[in-house]
């Protein structure tokens, strides 16, 4: 609130006037459009952002690197002893930024919003980051740039707190084969949730919001018709059923991007690498083109060990660089046609994948992430993020070839 107090003053002391919409039973439509100077007093926080003369302010400033190369971090290594690990990680590599979960795979924030904080009452909040401010001033001492996840419509605590929210099956919430529940991304109530957290992450001074997770549960294609939930506006939809949840998912994204400028961060989604060779991801409503057409950065997810036989590979886990380079390509391809495409920032594999068997997996280390980073290089992709779901990376790795 400071800096909006800030704000207002300096409002007051350059004598900007801001548009204001005057009284619905005015008579004249000119009024509608009315100037005015604002005293002290009558300026408050959504006044100010709304007015888009000026941006939000954390206190916090961090530049955005030569190109993003970044690591998935926790909020238990955020806020635990592999912090200081990781941190070093940057300090001895090429690697400058961390997508740090604001709110996890289960709904949960890894933090204990503050007393005044609107979230606060919800109680989703876990003590994981005890001191999240004083963790972006030492990314921002350490030139870290910093990126908030925040894992979207699947949301187990928020499906079970509230089931009007989600999808029933009879009088229980529908889960799917892991036992997750999603909330239902045609409700704006749910949106809202997700972008006061982005705002409050933003606040904090997170310079990226990330949404993960910014899909129909897969499966749902196939019980669509038989649970029980609302479409609210996209009741009236003349769409068949795929484009109607394709609809939901971009308007989510174009939704919260237009709700988060105000606060001067960048917006990045995170997306299933096979949705960029196909149309519409069936079930799921994710459209690569849509969604990229909506934000800073798209960031597909395309492990090896993630793909089936694509690319004419029969054992994908086996050829890093060629099933890299092999979407790359089309990935290029899907993102030229766009106006305005987003950056691109791929996620891939720092992991072993031994489910899938002997003789179909490697062990990833140094070669095989070199190899994945060097397909993006050899197709013009700079930037990247490293997945380790337990936050060990691969030491020695050349990562700006």
């Amino acid at each position: 609130m400071k800096q909006m107090k800030w704000i207002a003053g300096l409002i007051l002391a350059v004598g900007i006037t801001i548009p204001t919409v005057a009284y619905a039973e005015t008579k004249n439509k000119a009024d509608d459009f009315a100037e005015r100077t604002y005293g002290f007093e009558e300026i408050d926080e959504k006044l100010v952002l709304t007015s888009k003369l000026f941006s939000y302010d954390s206190g916090l400033s961090f530049d955005y690197p030569d190109a993003v190369r970044g690591v998935y971090v926790t909020g238990h290594s955020a806020g635990g002893a592999r912090f200081s690990k990781l941190v070093d990680l940057m300090d001895t590599t090429d690697l400058n930024a961390m997508v740090i979960d604001i709110k996890d795979d289960f709904g949960n924030l890894t933090y204990v919003p503050e007393d005044d904080s609107a979230l606060k009452a919800l109680d989703i909040g876990k003590p994981y980051i005890k001191d999240p401010r004083k963790m972006l001033e030492i990314m921002e001492e350490k030139k870290i740039y910093p990126i908030g996840r925040i894992v979207v419509f699947k949301d187990s605590v928020l499906a079970e707190k509230r089931p009007d929210l989600s999808f029933m099956d009879g009088d229980k919430v529908w889960k799917n084969g892991r036992g997750e529940a999603f909330v239902n991304p045609f409700m704006k109530e749910v949106w809202d949730h997700n972008v006061d957290i982005a705002i409050e992450a933003a606040k904090m001074g997170f310079k990226e919001i990330q949404f993960d997770y910014v899909r129909f549960p897969e499966g749902f294609e196939k019980r669509h018709d038989q649970l029980k939930y609302t479409f609210e506006k996209y009741e009236e939809s003349d769409l068949d059923p795929v484009k109607r949840r394709v609809d939901a998912v971009t308007d989510f994204v174009e939704y919260a991007r237009e709700q988060l400028k105000p606060y001067g961060v960048e917006v990045s989604v995170d997306i299933f690498g096979y949705a960029a060779t196909l149309e519409e991801a069936p079930g799921i409503g994710q459209n690569f083109s849509r969604i990229s057409e909506n934000v800073d950065v798209i960031s597909s997810m395309i492990y090896p060990s993630h793909w089936t036989s694509y690319f004419g590979v029969a054992k994908p886990d086996l050829e890093p660089y060629k099933i890299v380079a092999e979407y790359s390509k089309i990935e290029n391809e899907v993102l030229g046609a766009l106006k305005n495409p987003p950056v691109s920032r791929p996620w891939i594999q720092d992991f072993s994948a031994p489910w899938l068997g002997s003789g179909n997996y490697l062990k990833y280390g140094k070669a095989e992430v070199e190899a994945q980073i060097k397909a993006l290089k050899d197709n013009g992709i700079d930037e990247y993020l490293l997945w380790n779901a337990g936050n060990t990376y691969t030491t020695g790795v050349n990562y700006k070839p």
